[in-house]
């Protein structure tokens, strides 16, 4: 029961965290840089695993390519 909840508390920190990106981002208050693409891979990890645990492969899939783009853009800011 406890771990339904955890699941529940990824997912909807998934969902507000790309969303914060992206409303960020489109009002110009932070560029695409690291905080904008950390919010993106940890919000697409976040609702990967709700994703895999509700079983819609569909979003893990998205949300695994979602998370890869970031972590890429994450790692060009470092290079």
């Amino acid at each position: 029961m406890i771990m339904k909840h955890i699941d529940e508390i990824f997912g909807w920190y998934g969902a507000v965290a790309i969303l914060a990106a992206y409303g960020l981002h489109s009002f110009e208050i932070i560029d695409q840089g690291f905080f904008y693409q950390f919010l993106n891979f940890t919000g697409s990890a976040g609702l990967c695993l709700i994703a895999y645990r509700k079983k819609v492969f569909q979003s893990v899939v998205l949300n695994i390519i979602w998370a890869l783009v970031a972590a890429i853009a994450i790692a060009k800011l470092f290079v």
